[in-house]
């Protein structure tokens, strides 16, 4: 595997962060909204509220928005934001965002890394080359991006209240809705109610919503829990950042890290095996110790990068899964994203698969001519795939976490690439 280092490349970034090559927009035709419009004035008069103002969320109610609906986006805290660090923008999911007008934002916010890999945990060696880039967007249409999740989150945010001033409101935390011929009634904490034709849940994977249409329905703690830091690059000794994205797997344990925000970023997240921690939460304080022990052996990039985060930006958070819902939709109210399908981030796919979602629910209304054929087309479309990813999330995990090298040699490393995840276009897929 000599000769792969590209040491000029890795100058060249640290004499100017945000010059790592971009996607190139110029000779690439634009992705179609809607392969058919269908009966929108008929429709567009709908009273659409949606309960989270999440990533899937904001994704539904801009690409409603494009159709010429007036979606609500009712969300629980006092002021909008994202948690988190870094998520894969892979194309499937870039056709959205492009058709939805994010493409500039992507190319502002986003990496697009010419290279991934697959490392093994010991040694170091690169087992796996990946090719992203430009080829990446020749072969899909659309590109690969690296983000922040607050930057995407916010981008959303702003081009939907752009939109419509009024598309998004705040500290509504939802308690509760009624059904009748007519429509939904929504009850929110402090006295609040609202009135709708249709609902979409799109509140995460503790949804209220979904437990409203479905009864009680406690996650389960799989068994692996997760820990996430943001390290700045130049913090960093030449050549431990290469190549740019890479995921290093081991018995028990992953790593995955890549670069954001123009290159001055280190995101990662190390995914490992415990039986005897369940702390809620997604921004649990962990220790730098804490998380070298975890990895006790491992090679000395990935050691270098723990070491390197600083003091209170390394957190943890245990994982949960549900079983596939064989049915989203009762009534007049729907699912999309994690409330619907949660899934474990092994192939990188969460993100991605809500904002597939949040096209294809706006695509089925803009076909349909009444709220009950446009929900049964949106889950006719996408159940199987949502169900089919998350059961494939829970099988890469165990491959990831298994320690055989066999696993990873060329042709045999299982992703969403190889899964064929990447070739579907949920601005175009029938609906």
């Amino acid at each position: 595997m000599k000769g792969l280092v590209n040491r000029s490349f890795l100058s060249a970034l640290r004499e100017q962060p945000r010059s790592w090559p971009r996607c190139g927009l110029a000779d690439r035709p634009a992705v179609p909204y809607a392969q058919n419009p269908g009966n929108v004035a008929g429709m567009s008069q709908l009273n659409i509220a949606i309960i989270g103002a999440g990533i899937a969320g904001l994704t539904a109610a801009r690409a409603l928005q494009g159709f010429g609906f007036k979606p609500v986006v009712y969300e629980q805290a006092p002021v909008l934001g994202e948690v988190g660090a870094g998520l894969t923008v892979s194309p499937n999911a870039t056709h959205v965002l492009n058709a939805i007008g994010l493409e500039g934002a992507l190319e502002r916010i986003g990496m697009c890394p010419e290279r991934g890999g697959v490392k093994h945990w010991k040694t170091g060696e690169l087992l796996v080359e990946i090719s992203r880039g430009n080829e990446m967007r020749e072969k899909y249409g659309a590109a690969y991006y690296q983000v922040h999740r607050a930057d995407l989150h916010r981008e959303l945010a702003d081009l939907v209240v752009t939109t419509d001033e009024q598309a998004i409101r705040t500290n509504h935390s939802f308690k509760g809705l009624e059904q009748d011929s007519d429509g939904v009634t929504l009850f929110f904490e402090k006295g609040h109610s609202a009135r709708a034709d249709v609902v979409i849940g799109a509140d995460g994977v503790r949804s209220r919503v979904r437990e409203q249409l479905f009864g009680k329905d406690t996650p389960r703690f799989t068994g692996y829990m997760a820990f996430r830091g943001l390290v700045p690059f130049a913090h960093l000794p030449a050549g431990t950042i290469e190549p740019s994205s890479c995921l290093s797997t081991g018995p028990g344990r992953s790593f995955t890290r890549y670069l954001i925000r123009g290159g001055s970023l280190v995101n990662f997240v190390g995914l490992t095996e415990r039986d005897d921690w369940r702390e809620e939460g997604w921004s649990i304080r962990a220790t730098i110790k804490e998380m070298l022990d975890e990895y006790s052996g491992w090679y000395e990039g990935v050691r270098t990068i723990i070491a390197a985060t600083p003091p209170d930006g390394l957190f943890k958070w245990a994982l949960f899964d549900r079983e596939p819902l064989p049915e989203w939709t009762r009534g007049r109210v729907t699912l999309i994203g994690d409330a619907a399908h949660p899934m474990l981030p092994f192939l990188g796919q969460g993100a991605a698969m809500g904002i597939e979602d949040g096209m294809v629910v706006a695509r089925a209304f803009a076909a349909a001519d009444s709220v009950d054929e446009a929900l049964r087309r949106y889950v006719e479309a996408r159940l199987p795939r949502a169900n089919w990813v998350m059961l494939e999330s829970r099988k890469t995990a165990l491959n990831y976490h298994s320690g055989r090298e066999e696993n990873f040699k060329p042709g045999k490393h299982v992703s969403a690439e190889s899964l064929g995840l990447m070739a579907y276009n949920p601005a175009a897929v029938p609906v």
